[in-house]
């Protein structure tokens, strides 16, 4: 055990000076004309739930040393990928608090610092619906979109205002509009604020599609839905994940699909990406940061700290009206270090001669379990 620590402590150093060496997003090649925007297409990327434990809190505080809190070099090994994509989408799974009031599981708080980290690591926007949205009501809610707008972060899912709700977020993808939905199954328990039932978003597929048509009315080129759902610890999609993504990705108007994308989040572990009805749907991407996770049986489980980041090529239709086109399917596995409370890409890693190979591949098999690799999922870089 030991020896496999230094072995991903000299791989962690090799790819935090990685990540300094990133300085933004890489839009062109050094050399080469532009495309045009009629012709050029985008890449995007998405990735897990970031999930501060009490020990995620206490490591940033370290990393700040001892004033403030500073989850950037957490994330510093996720920068290069996140940062060159043309557009890039976190999981903020839980809500900020304020003046030093922050807990971790069961119900969470996490510093506000989380939000300009995710900048700092080229993020564009996140989801903010999950079960822990109301773990400090609408207050939290607040705080934390607050925070994210000081960042420069956009966010989908929950929501200040009635307004703020039913308008749906767009992003800016190269030459594309993209727009943002994001749905929970459930708030832990806690009720919606009185007065305030559009503070988090439900997933209802009636909703759900409705408000990606509206999305499209507005000008949307590009509809992506983040779904908080699933069952947790599960390596395989649940009954709900298969039915709902099948009606989703059914879902049509005028012969184009609604929805051009979906991921998943939710059940800690890495679950399968799959083409289903033409349109890829990530049924979970897994945690990409937490603490140390202890599954329902009560027993540590390393599952909870790997994850995968989704990266897509879109090309623009053959003709306007159509339907911008997936071109390249790709997952980079991803593993979150405890001990070194740092986000791992894994096959940089193994390059830097680490012991985590086992873990790569078991991403890899649960990723390609339901035949996506015969429609053109690799594993990227």
């Amino acid at each position: 055990m030991i020896a496999r620590r230094r072995q991903v402590a000299l791989a962690l150093t090799a790819l935090l000076a990685a990540g300094a060496a990133c300085q933004a997003k890489d839009r062109q090649t050094p050399g080469r004309p532009a495309p045009s925007a009629a012709d050029r297409g985008f890449t995007l990327v998405a990735s897990g739930d970031v999930l501060p434990h009490s020990s995620i809190i206490d490591r940033a505080r370290f990393d700040a040393g001892g004033n403030g809190y500073d989850f950037r070099p957490m994330l510093a090994a996720a920068r290069p990928l996140v940062s060159r994509a043309d557009l890039a989408l976190c999981h903020m799974e839980t809500v900020y608090g304020a003046n030093g009031d922050y807990t971790g599981y069961p119900a969470f708080k996490s510093p506000p610092e989380v939000a300009p980290a995710l900048a700092a690591t080229g993020y564009d926007g996140c989801s903010t619906a999950s079960n822990h949205s109301l773990d400090d009501g609408a207050e939290g809610i607040h705080r934390t979109l607050d925070a994210l707008d000081r960042a420069g972060v956009r966010h989908a899912g929950s929501a200040r205002a009635e307004a703020e709700a039913s308008t749906a977020t767009m992003l800016r993808a190269g030459p594309a509009k993209v727009a943002h939905l994001a749905y929970t199954f459930d708030t832990n328990g806690y009720p919606l604020p009185a007065g305030q039932p559009w503070a988090v978003n439900l997933i209802d597929e009636h909703r759900i599609v409705a408000d990606a048509r509206a999305a499209r009315r507005a000008g949307a080129d590009v509809v992506v839905v983040s779904v908080h759902w699933g069952t947790e610890w599960q390596d395989a999609p649940d009954e709900m994940q298969l039915t709902l993504a099948r009606r989703l990705t059914a879902a049509r108007t005028g012969g184009r699909p609604d929805i051009d994308l979906i991921l998943g989040t939710h059940a800690h572990v890495p679950q399968a990406y799959e083409k289903v009805n033409g349109t890829w749907v990530i049924y979970g991407m897994g945690d990409q940061i937490a603490g140390e996770m202890v599954n329902y049986a009560g027993v540590q489980d390393p599952r909870g700290n790997q994850s995968s980041i989704g990266r897509f090529t879109f090309a623009p239709p053959a003709r306007p009206g159509g339907r911008w086109r997936v071109t390249k399917a790709e997952f980079v596995p991803q593993w979150f270090d405890v001990d070194a409370g740092r986000v791992v890409d894994l096959d940089q890693a193994l390059a830097q001669g680490a012991d985590v190979r086992a873990v790569r591949d078991h991403i890899r098999d649960v990723v390609l379990s339901r035949g996506a690799a015969k429609d053109g999922l690799t594993m990227g870089r």
